[in-house]
């Protein structure tokens, strides 16, 4: 199943949960921009608050327990026999957090509206105002649908098969960091920067292209592959391009922002 849906395939869908999960990490919050302006019918989900455990030890955006994600989407009228549509501003970087965590917690149909919001308006589609009231949806959230690391198993991956750091490529390298209290990049791993998933619209690639790349960074059939990042946001967009391109990857939910949580895990730069 395609993750991603166009503008024209969700107008034409009879009946869809849509989640606005415009976040934006230090930016404004995205409920301010859902009110001004969102599709028809979605509801705001909240990246911190419905997709994350609350940060700590197991870093700024650690996986939810079962029990209070589940309680998140019901409220927001998400159930398991009705297809989900996410979406953020334009890129789906955040909206790609909402697709794989409901994808682990066994929802079987979840989309990412390619382009987001942005491509939406582009095409002179409708927009509401305001907030949405939805009535409560019965997802069962049941967790293990999608594959995941942990620390050990990260550094384990990027000495036995491919582990790809999401960051920004200055950040990889431990030029400049400019959340967390250590620079650098788990030792092993390889620097592909979810920017070049997407095109300057933020659209997501064609296939072939995107199968291409990550071939070029050892992503190759019959080596395990993983993703991380910061705190598990931009490397679940990383799974996304990844399974686009029809190349299976688990994700270190806790990235980046875990890693570093013990001062005795290795640390390299470069």
């Amino acid at each position: 199943m395609n993750p991603l849906i166009t503008p024209e395939d969700l107008a034409g869908l009879a009946e869809a949960t849509v989640l606005d999960v415009r976040w934006k990490l230090g930016g404004p919050p995205g409920i301010d921009s859902y009110r001004e302006g969102h599709l028809p019918g979605a509801v705001f989900c909240a990246l911190n608050a419905d997709l994350a455990a609350p940060p700590g030890r197991a870093g700024r955006h650690p996986l939810p327990s079962a029990e209070p994600f589940q309680a998140a989407m019901r409220r927001l009228g998400v159930s398991g026999s009705r297809t989900v549509v996410v979406y953020d501003e334009a890129d789906s970087t955040a909206a790609a957090r909402a697709w794989w965590t409901l994808r682990h917690f066994g929802h079987p149909d979840v989309r990412v509206l390619d382009g987001g919001f942005r491509a939406w308006t582009s095409e002179g589609r409708p927009v509401a105002k305001g907030e949405e009231t939805v009535s409560p949806g019965d997802f069962v959230a049941r967790p293990g649908g999608m594959p995941v690391l942990d620390a050990d198993q990260a550094l384990e991956l990027a000495s036995d098969g491919v582990l790809l750091d999401a960051r920004a490529a200055e950040r990889y390298r431990g030029e400049v960091e400019p959340i967390d209290p250590v620079a650098g990049h788990i030792p092993g791993a390889v620097s592909a920067p979810t920017g070049d998933n997407v095109d300057p619209a933020g659209r997501f690639h064609l296939p072939d292209f995107l199968r291409e790349r990550f071939n070029t960074l050892g992503a190759v059939p019959g080596v395990r592959v993983g993703a991380y990042c910061g705190s598990g946001v931009t490397a679940a967009h990383q799974v996304l391009a990844l399974e686009v391109a029809g190349i299976p990857a688990a994700l270190y939910v806790g990235s980046w922002s875990n890693w570093v949580a013990d001062p005795s895990r290795p640390v390299a730069t470069g």
